[in-house]
């Protein structure tokens, strides 16, 4: 009986079709829904392969995690973007396929993203998430983030509410 290796790594170009993959699964399973149709599938048939391979070409901080030889999820993080907010990193993304959603695989892609930022010297973390998706909502908060701001973004003339979540140190 064998064991499959977990673990997390630096994303490459190479791994743009499987990093499509699991944008596309994990979108559809978290988004369906909560941002209307069409515009959903626009954003996700925008962010193909190619959109991954240029973004890793031009050094975006992407850690995939990977079970065995099969990639299952990544995040993406750097600088905050919302400099209000008093915190110096931000994850961007953090996605998992979702048969692999539940089982403790986020908790770690999460904890090795932000050893990432802490190394990179960005001081806390803060992730922003619809306050329709209810599982990443509870997530966040499980991993004891604490809700610091709210903002909306428009999908389709219809106006979503955003939370950001904040880590200190």
């Amino acid at each position: 009986m064998g064991t499959l290796l977990i673990e997390t790594r630096r994303a490459r170009p190479a791994d743009a079709a499987e990093l499509a993959e699991i944008h596309d699964s994990a979108w559809r399973g978290a988004y369906r829904g909560v941002i209307p149709g069409s515009d959903l599938e626009k954003m996700i048939q925008r962010r193909g392969p190619a959109w991954w391979q240029s973004a890793l070409s031009r050094g975006s901080r992407v850690l995939v995690l990977t079970l065995g030889d099969s990639l299952v999820g990544y995040a993406n993080f750097g600088r905050n973007r919302a400099r209000s907010l008093p915190f110096e990193g931000e994850i961007y993304e953090l996605y998992l396929k979702p048969e692999y959603q539940g089982l403790g695989f986020g908790r770690r892609l999460f904890r090795d993203a932000r050893k990432e930022l802490s190394t990179a010297g960005f001081e806390g973390l803060a992730i922003w998430a619809l306050a329709d998706n209810e599982p990443a909502v509870g997530f966040y908060r499980a991993l004891g983030g604490r809700a610091v701001a709210r903002s909306s973004e428009n999908f389709g003339g219809r106006t979503l509410d955003k939370i950001a979540f904040g880590w200190h140190g």
